[in-house]
């Protein structure tokens, strides 16, 4: 394994966690700090899903809920399990949810049913600038938690999400990885956070650091806030009939 990739103990964890967990998942995709390059040693294990439920419970007077949490640690490995039903996804996706965007289009799923491969040409096609305001505002949001606490996990956590929105507002394509984005963004110099981050979970930036790198995320958001000027991508998403009758089909094929 990459030292990227959870370790054998922690995919047997996270194996044991998902099949207690009895969903039929479409896809369970590593999120966090193995998914956008900078895992640390005591890393915690971010498991992010999307399940689809059986028709027929969604037909009843009592629909089953849409969303399921587990957060514990479990024999030394700290997992954070989240799971979303299919049909709030779509409409998700439709909104701009990057991280239900995430979930469908990343490089790192640990499971991936057929499904998947039939979502995610329709997932692209639903990619329009609404993904913008998730990811500014995600990023502010980290970048207020970072003046709190200067820590280099907050920070590279500010700089992945403006960039990884900046590349896909501009490409269309979807990033999660900052070590690949931050060249072509000119932000090579945060390699040196990468190295910080990898040595533990949490590394405290020294004052001059943290005004360092203070100035430099202000730059991302501009970035981020550039790209979505500029981009080619529509300002409303398309396929929206295809996302539903897809939906219906799958649906259907679950009943009875």
């Amino acid at each position: 394994m990459t030292r990227d990739l959870p370790t054998e103990h922690q995919l047997a964890v996270a194996l044991r966690v998902l099949g207690e967990a009895r969903r039929d998942h479409v896809v369970v995709s590593l999120s966090g700090a193995h998914a956008y390059g900078f895992p640390s040693p005591d890393s915690d294990l971010d498991l992010k899903a999307i399940h689809v439920e059986p028709t027929e419970r969604l037909l009843g007077l009592s629909a089953p809920p849409s969303s399921f949490d587990r957060a514990e640690v479990i024999d030394g490995v700290e997992i954070d399990y989240t799971s979303n039903e299919l049909g709030p996804v779509l409409h998700g996706l439709l909104a701009g949810n990057g991280n239900y965007l995430e979930r469908v289009l990343g490089a790192t799923p640990l499971v991936a049913s057929p499904l998947l491969e039939e979502l995610r040409p329709l997932a692209r096609g639903a990619i329009s600038r609404r993904y913008h305001r998730h990811y500014r505002g995600f990023a502010h949001s980290q970048r207020q938690a970072l003046e709190a606490r200067p820590t280099a996990k907050k920070a590279l956590y500010v700089l992945r999400t403006a960039l990884t929105g900046a590349h896909l507002l501009s490409t269309g394509e979807l990033v999660t990885d900052v070590r690949q984005l931050l060249e072509p963004y000119g932000f090579t110099a945060a390699t040196e956070l990468i190295d910080l981050r990898q040595r533990a979970e949490r590394v405290e930036l020294a004052a001059s650091e943290h005004a360092r790198w203070g100035a430099e995320l202000e730059r991302a958001l501009t970035v981020l806030d550039q790209a979505e000027a500029r981009s080619a991508l529509p300002e409303e998403p398309q396929g929206r009939a295809e996302l539903e009758a897809w939906l219906v089909a799958t649906r259907r094929a679950r009943l009875g």
